[in-house]
């Protein structure tokens, strides 16, 4: 029988093939990310938010796997608040790009409930707000920048109903509230026990958080001892989290205060240990999010040149594997990660050459597996394939084809 799903996907390719024709597109902005970005206040000149009276917003219109960007500027350093709330309880995903694409933060639930909200000093330059939805389907989403002082999008995490055993912002970590850690050692509690955990640092220090439980779905938020917030993450890895300071913090006292999503009831644990750049990047690498370089450095598996069909079986697991796939003319890519007997739950991400992310999918469809249609110029990408389940493993079949403009 005919699988119903396939049948939609290549209806679908009847009308996209009719784009191959079509320029492609400058890529201006956040190393082309932004290319088709909008500017938050309609100008690029009302956009900058340093001068702006109050705050920028949008209705951001995401379908299905293409996320919403929303392009802003600031011409003097300041702190700045980033939000997006979906309608109709729509899940929204937010992440801010630096002018090369780099990523610089990440939001999930921070808005509270389902909203996400971001507050961080920025250098002066442009950025680029990527909007997501975290169920990959079609929706629309209130989209606001602005500075602290201008009214907020959304109640932000303190005010949510699931932050009751919070550290109150400007509270930092206050008796009664936390546990000390020591640089390095990791510390094991539930969120309901020990909702924060608290460092000093003798000297300024470039600092790494994780807090690892599934079960629990741990959020975590750095404060300084005079409560000013300095970053935050949810689900890095996983369902995990992982907050990388790269820019050297004060000698000083911290604070991480600590969400559970899920089961606050689970024991969670967390670790502060010194930023290594090498071991934070190939942990990007192996998480997906990144692409690796083309020098022999990281294993990447070449496939050659793609003429019409590929197909190849792999033991998918939560380490992406890396492949390269050449196209030696313009077309339409088709990327399918199909789990065999549906045990799996495949996410991938395709890379050009430079390590532009050009395209992402998870649970294409009513299922978990993955689809990515992408028209590409010729040239080498990459494809990174792994499961979105820390831990998981899974027989899986990837697929690519190409279709090519007629002549």
């Amino acid at each position: 029988m005919l699988n119903p799903r396939r049948m939609i996907s290549r209806a679908s390719f009847v009308i996209l093939t009719g784009l191959l024709g079509l320029p492609a597109i400058a890529q201006d902005f956040c190393g082309g990310v932004g290319a088709e970005g909008k500017w938050i206040g309609g100008t690029a000149e009302a956009s900058d938010i340093s001068v702006a009276g109050d705050h920028r917003e949008q209705i951001a219109l995401v379908l299905g796997s293409a996320p919403y960007i929303a392009l802003f500027s600031l011409s003097a350093p300041m702190e700045v608040r980033l939000e997006a709330a979906g309608r109709a309880g729509s899940d929204t995903i937010i992440e801010l790009l630096d002018s090369n694409g780099a990523s610089l933060a990440f939001d999930d639930d921070s808005g509270g409930g389902f909203d996400s909200r971001l507050e961080l000093p920025l250098s002066s330059g442009t950025y680029c707000l990527r909007v997501e939805n975290y169920e990959d389907t079609p929706m629309s989403a209130f989209v606001r920048v602005g500075r602290p002082e201008h009214e907020p999008l959304t109640v932000g995490i303190a005010s949510a109903d699931n932050s009751s055993n919070s550290v109150a912002i400007g509270e930092g970590c206050g008796d009664g509230f936390s546990q000390e850690l020591q640089l390095g050692l990791p510390g094991v509690g539930a969120v309901i026990d020990v909702p924060a955990w608290s460092f000093s640092l003798p000297v300024p220090t470039a600092v790494s958080i994780t807090a690892e439980n599934e079960d629990a779905d741990p959020q975590i938020t750095l404060y300084s001892a005079d409560g000013a917030y300095i970053d935050e993450n949810d689900d890095a890895v996983g369902l995990n989290s992982r907050l990388d300071v790269r820019q050297p913090l004060a000698a000083g006292e911290y604070c991480i205060e600590m969400q559970a999503l899920s089961d606050e009831f689970a024991p969670v644990t967390v670790t502060v240990s010194e930023y290594d750049p090498d071991a934070a990047m190939m942990a990007m690498y192996d998480q997906g999010i990144s692409a690796p370089p083309l020098d022999g450095s990281y294993p990447i598996v070449d496939l050659g040149v793609l003429q019409t069909r590929m197909r190849k079986d792999v033991q998918n697991t939560d380490t992406a594997t890396w492949y390269t796939v050449t196209v030696e003319q313009t077309g339409l890519l088709l990327v399918e990660a199909i789990s065999v007997n549906f045990e799996g739950d495949p996410e991938m991400r395709v890379f050009d050459d430079f390590g532009r992310e050009i395209a992402y999918n998870d649970d294409f469809g009513s299922g978990y597996d993955s689809q990515i249609a992408v028209r590409l110029n010729a040239g080498t990408y990459m494809v990174a394939l792994r499961e979105v389940n820390t831990g998981a493993q899974a027989f899986t079949r990837l697929l690519m084809e190409l279709f090519v403009p007629a002549q």
